[in-house]
Parts: C-alpha cells; structure tokens; sequence
C-alpha cells in the first residue's frame, strides 16, 4: 500500500466514530440526495437488485437502498469505517477493499453507489479507479455518485485536521467527471448540483449507465 493510501485509511479509521455520530440520520434531512438514490433504485431494479457502496463508510446508506427492493453490500478502504458498518447497520455483507481493485466478478453488479468516494483519487489513479467501477456493472447498469464541485486542485488542511487527521482530496469539475466516465463505458443519463452551504462547496451528483445490453 503506498503512503498517499495508508494515510486516507488510517485517517478515517480515527474518523469512524466521528462519522457514526455526526451523520447517522443526515439523508433524512437531505431530499435532494434521497432523489438522486431513490432514481438509481428504480433505474436498476429492471436490471438486477445487487449492489456495492464503494465507499460505505458506516454503512448508513445500505438500510436506505435495501428500502427501496435493492440488495446492497459496502466495501471501505477503512477497517475501522467497515467495523462501525457491521456495528451500526448489521444485515449487510461488508468487506475492506480499494476502489482501484473491487472484490467483485467482472459484470457482477446491477449498480454501484460512490457517495463522495471519488473525491480522494489523485490524478494518476482516476484512469484505473473508474475503468474498475465500469468493469464491475454488468451492461445495462447504472452507477451513481455524489461528488463535489471544483477545479480539481489538491485540498488539504479540511475539518479533520481538527481531529487529528488529514488527506488528500479533490473537488472535479462535473465535465471531467462524465468524461472519465463515458472513457470508461458509462454514459451520462442525468446530471445535477446542489448551491454551496457555508463552508461546503456545491454538491454534484451524476447517474450514469454501463453501455450495452443485459439482463439480470
């Protein structure tokens, strides 16, 4: 493991606990990202039901996508995130994993859920990150993200600096977003933002589908 991810996953193995109390219940007073899961869910259904978080966390989004007839499992980079996932959401699959090498079959996966996971990829990782994210959605699927908007400068010295902790991260833009995904075979179905809030930036969210044709 290189440095530049030894230290995201040790970070937020101090931050697991942070997340746990501070956003457990967050979606309920944000509907534009219910909306945002709510499309997916219903999108890839008609495919299939199986899913991954890449990128879990806590694990606080897999109840919400099992509501909606999806079976969700979550991957972290973060030992301690996927401890809390099994404490505070149990009835999940979770296991630790890289989103540059996923633990899953080639097309295994209906949809895929990164919910502000993307913001961590240095440059010369995003090529191999999104052509993974393409290889496990079977064709026909979708994949939905949560990402914010910038101009992709490297940002340090965030909030968990007050913890302790820091890490590289990475606002895009949302046109290098849905390029990177359409070089990856996932084409752009819809597109939307959120106006920045105090100190967050503006939110971008995109859902896009894995070209070809399939069936569950």
């Amino acid at each position: 493991m290189d440095a530049r991810t030894e230290e995201l996953r040790d970070a937020h193995d101090v931050l697991s606990e942070w997340y746990a109390k501070n956003l457990a219940g967050l979606l309920e007073s944000m509907p534009v990202e219910r909306a945002m899961l709510d499309m997916f869910a219903e999108l890839t259904l008609a495919v299939g039901v199986e899913v991954a978080d890449v990128g879990c966390g806590t694990g606080r989004l897999l109840p919400y996508l099992a509501g909606r007839g999806l079976s969700p499992r979550g991957v972290d980079l973060s030992p301690g995130m996927i401890e809390v996932a099994r404490r505070d959401n149990p009835g999940f699959g979770y296991e630790v994993a890289d989103l540059r090498e996923l633990p899953f079959e080639d097309a295994s996966l209906a949809g895929v859920v990164c919910w502000f996971s993307l913001i961590y990829l240095a440059p010369d990782d995003r090529d191999r990150a999104f052509a993974e994210l393409a290889r496990v959605v079977r064709p026909g699927g979708y994949l939905v993200t949560a990402f914010k908007l910038g101009d992709g400068t490297l940002r340090r010295n965030g909030p968990s600096t007050a913890l302790g902790v820091d890490f590289d991260r990475y606002w895009l833009s949302a046109r290098e977003m849905e390029d990177r995904f359409a070089a990856a075979g996932l084409d752009l179905i819809f597109q939307g933002s959120t106006p920045p809030e105090g100190q967050e930036p503006p939110y971008g969210y995109l859902l896009v589908r894995r070209t070809g044709s399939g069936s569950a």
